[in-house]
């Protein structure tokens, strides 16, 4: 038995027992709805481990997507090298293997960086706007992040007052969100795709007595709102969210426009016969 996995080249069954064995001696560092994070193999080094989980509505709603892990891998990888080319700091060293990427141990600012070219989502039922309303100019906005409650909605004024940032790090912050939003909606439009919005995180690192802020966690349609901009048909998590399909079908879609993902391959472990 073997698995075609999302190269073409082939993940055997015996091959995953071993990653699962190599996860369990790993040292773990932290657990999250979509990934985990272990240990990397030098210091300052992070293993992050994506997992086929789905979780919607702060985790209210929940399922397993196979194959959703290792195309979140691939893009993420796709994106963050696409950021790098083109001068945007970020975590990303290298991939590892379908499910796993090396990153540099970053810091993280207690946030969620949401960049929203178009109204939808929380943003469209708040201010009461047509979902898919083009926004006069991109709007970037913060979210605590803290699963408890929530992640709610804050102001600069409250980051500046709890020390969740400086003011220069919000100016950096801004800066870097608006260049990756210049990006991903440079490289989505020439496929095909509309960036609807998206979020990030940031991260602190430090070179001696130098802190510079870096883009980290993943870049991936679990994070992004995308539409066929021909159809307006969502290929992103809504499609989970709003039981609209496949979400792995929706997710293969992006990675094969992008030419992350050959044609012909599945990112689904497919059992079939070997002669």
């Amino acid at each position: 038995m073997h698995y075609e996995d999302a190269n073409g080249s082939g993940e055997t069954h015996l091959q995953r027992l071993i990653d699962g064995e190599s996860m369990a001696r790993r040292k773990k560092i932290y657990e999250g709805k979509a990934k985990i994070l272990f240990e990397g193999p030098e210091p300052g080094t992070i293993v992050q481990y994506f997992k086929d989980d789905a979780t919607a509505f702060n985790a209210e709603k929940k399922d397993v997507i196979e194959g959703k892990g290792v195309l979140n891998n691939m893009l993420s990888e796709y994106f963050m090298n696409g950021l790098t080319s083109v001068g945007i700091p970020n975590h990303f060293m290298k991939r590892l293997n379908m499910r796993e990427q090396l990153v540099r141990s970053v810091e993280i600012i207690p946030l969620e960086v949401i960049v929203r070219n178009y109204s939808a989502g929380t943003m469209a039922k708040r201010l009461g706007m047509e979902e898919g309303t083009q926004l006069p100019r991109p709007i970037v906005e913060y979210c605590l992040k803290e699963d408890k409650l929530g992640d709610p909605l804050v102001t600069e004024e409250h980051i500046a007052a709890f020390g969740w940032a400086s003011q220069q790090d919000m100016d950096d912050i801004l800066s870097l969100a608006l260049r990756v939003n210049d990006f991903l909606s440079g490289v989505m439009y020439g496929v095909g795709i509309k960036l609807v919005d998206f979020k990030i995180e940031i991260g602190r690192v430090y070179d001696g007595d130098f802190m510079r802020l870096i883009v980290a966690d993943e870049i991936s349609p679990d994070s992004c709102r995308l539409w066929d901009i021909e159809t307006g048909q969502k290929l992103d998590k809504d499609v989970f969210r709003r039981d609209l399909g496949s979400l792995t079908d929706a997710y293969t879609e992006v990675a094969k426009r992008l030419g992350v993902m050959p044609k012909g391959a599945t990112p689904i472990a497919r059992p079939t016969l070997i002669n």
